[in-house]
């Protein structure tokens, strides 16, 4: 079983965006977790880790829920 953390900015108003993300995330792997969790964060920091790897981060990569859940899926 695995650990999906999703760390948003909260001045940024990115709580929505990961909200999406969490639902998608379950959507496509819930019966594979262990855990999803959320991390409140600053300084525009967007980012998705299965078991302490990252497999999104909004700085090298472009948004794309969809395309998210297939990485995630694939790290799980």
């Amino acid at each position: 079983m695995s650990e999906v953390t999703i760390e948003y900015c909260v001045p940024c108003g990115f709580r929505d965006r990961a909200l999406d993300v969490q639902e998608a995330i379950l959507n496509a792997v819930e019966g594979e977790l262990e855990e999803l969790s959320l991390v409140m964060g600053d300084h525009g920091v967007f980012t998705v880790h299965v078991d302490g790897e990252t497999v999104f981060d909004k700085e090298d990569d472009e948004f794309d829920v969809d395309e998210i859940a297939r990485d995630v899926r694939s790290a799980v």
